[in-house]
């Protein structure tokens, strides 16, 4: 019976959606994050009675004919990009991107990653990194005499030394930004990796046209919807039990199939 495999297919994808959505509502704090959003596609059919096909000699075609699905299957996981809330922080070294663009982090290998999450820090060198100590790329190095730092709106750090009130220019940050965003890859650590989908990085000076401005002193919000998140949670525990019902149902009518006597 047909509808074994369809409500078993059913319910796999319904499993995936709680999967996204568990990941949303576990991330809700997380610095940076953006939501996912499970999308699915039906499979193949089954035509046992082809539409347009020809039912009399006299030319006559069937207007709908009969096509019996397969299920469903997962077609992709995507990443809604859009801004989360900006959150005051006090911090120094805190950073926000205002619009699109997304910081630059050298990772241990060499390769470049991205990331929206700009809660950084500076390590015993003074050079400017991620939570993990990743450098930020372009580097930036903080002098050990500073008593103050201020990060402009477009990207500029400056520093004040002991002893001085004229603000010194230590660094210039850049923001990278991608044709598709939804195709960088999540490596953990809230960084992002480009890829082929994602097209290359086009890095420019923050405010330029198509960039953001950084915002000190805050970090981004997770843009996580908790109400959204639990109505779709609820939504994918009522479709799963659905599709459960339906593997019962058929079992029970194959059961009954079965014990018909000639």
């Amino acid at each position: 019976m047909r509808a074994l495999r369809t409500a078993a297919s059913g319910m796999a994808a319904q499993q995936l959606n709680v999967e996204v959505i568990s990941n949303n509502i576990a991330n809700m704090n997380t610095v940076g994050f953006k939501r996912q959003r499970a999308e699915f596609q039906d499979l193949l059919y089954q035509n046992v009675e082809r539409m347009g096909a020809q039912s009399s000699s006299q030319g006559t075609v069937v207007p709908t004919g009969i096509q019996i699905g397969a299920g469903v299957k997962a077609g992709s996981v995507y990443r809604v990009t859009e801004q989360g809330t900006p959150t005051q922080t006090g911090g120094r070294y805190d950073m926000a991107v205002d619009g699109r663009g997304y910081f630059q982090v050298i990772l241990p290998s060499g390769e470049t990653a991205y990331t929206r999450a700009g809660n950084f820090s500076v390590n015993g060198e003074g050079q400017l990194v991620t939570d993990d100590g990743y450098a930020v790329e372009p580097a930036i190095s903080i002098p050990q005499d500073a008593v103050d730092v201020m990060v402009s709106k477009s990207g500029q750090v400056q520093v004040i030394s002991a002893g001085s009130t004229t603000p010194t220019t230590v660094g210039q940050l850049e923001l990278a930004t991608f044709f598709n965003e939804a195709g960088l890859e999540a490596v953990g650590d809230n960084l992002l990796m480009e890829t082929a989908a994602s097209g290359s990085a086009t890095v420019g000076t923050p405010g330029d046209t198509g960039l953001g401005q950084i915002l000190q002193g805050y970090t981004e919000a997770s843009n996580v919807d908790a109400v959204a998140e639990i109505s779709a949670l609820i939504v994918a525990q009522r479709a799963y039990e659905m599709n459960s019902k339906v593997i019962t149902t058929a079992d029970q009518m194959l059961s009954v199939a079965s014990q018909v006597k000639s």
